[in-house]
């Protein structure tokens, strides 16, 4: 009797980049488009023997949805920003598992995908609540921000001469709520699509039931955790470059093949990698192995195939 060939575990976290490709890429058949190029990358990796839990970003989505609410306010009730997570993540899980079911029927290949709406908890004792960094929503004029500031609380910051916007906090997570749910799922063979957008952000109360907060997690911190909490064989984080450099985009530039955790810890300590880009995808790496962690992966999505194959991507190691 042949031996049951056993299958390995990778979270794969898709950028922002493969659902919107430019600003005159945006409409929603624009996004299903790009989603499902991604996709079919990822329905290879799942077809050369990987069981895959695929998480993603949604500011820009989550940034659409608050617009609308904004300029309908005087007619409809504002939707809040936990809210707006779960949101983005039915309506991206749906393209992601359109798109799916298509390329698996392409393929000859029986598998399913499934979504998660998934709740990340956070501390609510996090230094992030004192110190809201992270900007969402529309650009306003001064007096705008200011008047939103004082009859909402919100807080409101100058954007790099852009106008003003209002800034939540970027709190760690702590645990992802639905783990069990994703693992089951996992282990009975399903594609599962979770964490999407980091998670809608939650806190315990006293009683010890779940609030939602006005906050934003990172996608590929979350990623990181739930990688390392269902025990994962890979993290491969899917971004809008080949592989991880040093220098970036400068005359020494250096693209990297493999790097270990020492190495990353160093690189990113001696400020190689730029914030809100490269940084905190390395930090999310560093986070993985340090839990114990097997190993990390970092490309763009039409080369996860050959990264996976060893012939471009950069791979970290322990």
């Amino acid at each position: 009797m042949a031996k049951k060939q056993v299958r390995k575990v990778a979270v794969v976290a898709v950028g922002g980049n493969s659902l919107i490709k430019d600003k005159a890429h945006q409409s929603v058949p624009d996004q299903y488009n790009a989603s499902a190029e991604s996709m079919a990358h990822i329905a290879g990796m799942i077809q050369a023997g990987w069981d895959v839990v695929v998480t993603h970003g949604n500011g820009p989505q989550v940034g659409f949805i608050l617009r609308r609410s904004e300029l309908s306010k005087h007619e409809l009730h504002e939707v809040p920003l936990d809210y707006c997570g779960a949101d983005t993540q039915g309506a991206i899980g749906y393209m992601f598992q359109r798109a799916l079911y298509n390329e698996f029927a392409k393929r000859g290949m029986d598998k399913q995908a499934a979504t998660v709406v998934t709740q990340v908890l956070v501390d609510r004792a996090d230094p992030a609540f004192q110190n809201p960094s992270k900007p969402i929503g529309s650009f306003m004029d001064e007096p705008t921000a200011h008047a939103r500031r004082q009859a909402e609380g919100w807080a409101v910051v100058e954007d790099a001469g852009r106008g003003w916007r209002r800034v939540v906090p970027s709190p760690l997570p702590v645990e992802i709520v639905e783990r069990d749910a994703i693992l089951q799922l996992v282990q009975s063979g399903f594609v599962v699509v979770a964490v999407g957008g980091g998670g809608i952000p939650v806190v315990r109360d006293p009683q010890g039931d779940l609030q939602g907060v006005e906050a934003v997690i990172d996608k590929d911190f979350a990623s990181a955790l739930l990688a390392s909490s269902i025990q994962a064989d890979l993290f491969l984080i899917s971004t809008a470059v080949p592989q991880i450099a040093l220098h970036y985009n400068k005359p020494d530039q250096r693209w990297l093949d493999r790097l270990t955790l020492e190495q990353a810890r160093q690189y990113l300590s001696q400020g190689h990698f730029a914030k809100g880009s490269m940084e905190p995808k390395v930090r999310a790496i560093i986070n993985y192995l340090e839990a114990g962690g097997k190993e990390a992966l970092v490309t763009d999505p039409q080369n996860i195939e050959r990264a996976l194959a060893g012939e471009t991507g950069t791979r970290v190691v322990p």
